[in-house]
């Protein structure tokens, strides 16, 4: 064999083993997108465009998420050997036990409990899907911690947190379709929530409670009294977050009467389409909250 048909063949095999190898290495690309791709898209997906299967597959990554929202610090004490104050009663007390012989300093700390957590969430036909797949995620918080109150409105305000606490999803879902009249129809946010502010504010946002208001802001009544409603609501809880589907567009503009009458009166405003949109949230509530309204000028700027 001559020098010249040995170098050829030796190229030809060099080559085809590069040919190989860039071949397993599209092969493995492949397998990592076939892996992860379907994930990412579902996390990505506009639940208003979901499939049967799509919607399926996100109610089952709903159910298993939490709500870790920070303990605060309550009025009420409870017994600390390193607590920051001292209990001079308890030191009485137990000072009066042994007759004086020994005075042993009691300290005390602050009780801490998670604050309440209120959802009012608007169940019109503009915000049938996202309404419907956010009871799945208010199911799961539900059934994960106490003190949880969801109000779905619509024409009318109904309470339906004693339903979401049925285990079963499907029962919950069911009981609450028998209790609401108003799915799907038109809204008045203005009367829903001075229904809300009249009948139950008192009950439910003491004690530093966070509010998440679920709407896109479009009012049939065209915003009637529903700024005095806000600056009400907003006044009588600790925090109140405004989830709104409509942030999903980018060139998404406070425009309608009812989004400016709202816009003054929040201290937080997120989208609420997809799942990535919820691990957000799960996330931001989880975090120290900064102060009420901090991230809003930009929003106000925007409201003539």
């Amino acid at each position: 064999m001559s020098r010249r048909v040995a170098k050829a063949m030796d190229a030809a095999s060099s080559g085809a083993a590069r040919d190989a190898h860039q071949q397993d290495d599209r092969r493995d690309e492949d397998e990592a997108s076939e892996t992860w791709s379907p994930q990412e898209i579902l996390q990505e997906k506009d639940f208003d465009k979901m499939a049967a299967n799509d919607i399926r597959a996100a109610r089952e990554r709903i159910r298993s998420m939490r709500l870790p929202v920070m303990a605060l610090p309550t009025r009420r004490w409870r017994p600390d050997s390193s607590g920051a104050r001292a209990d001079m009663r308890a030191t009485l007390r137990a000072t009066l036990r042994t007759g004086g012989a020994v005075i042993s300093l009691r300290r005390r700390r602050r009780r801490r409990r998670h604050p309440p957590l209120v959802v009012l969430c608007d169940i019109s036909g503009s915000m049938d899907r996202y309404s419907r797949m956010f009871l799945h995620f208010m199911h799961a918080i539900t059934n994960d911690r106490d003190r949880v109150h969801t109000f779905l409105f619509g024409t009318r305000l109904t309470n339906i947190s004693r339903y979401l606490r049925y285990r079963d999803i499907d029962v919950a879902l069911d009981k609450i379709s028998r209790a609401v009249e108003d799915w799907a129809g038109g809204t008045r946010i203005g009367q829903c929530l001075h229904d809300f502010n009249r009948d139950w504010s008192r009950r439910v946002l003491a004690q530093g409670a966070i509010v998440l208001f679920i709407s896109d802001g479009l009012d049939r009544d065209a915003g009637a009294g529903l700024g005095a409603e806000m600056q009400r609501l907003h006044l009588s809880c600790r925090r109140l977050v405004w989830l709104n589907p409509l942030l999903r567009y980018e060139a998404f503009e406070p425009k309608s009467i009812g989004i400016r009458a709202i816009m003054p009166h929040v201290d937080e405003f997120r989208p609420i389409h997809n799942l990535e949109s919820l691990r957000t949230l799960v996330e931001t509530l989880a975090r120290p909250q900064p102060r009420r309204q901090e991230g809003m000028a930009r929003w106000r700027e925007m409201i003539p």
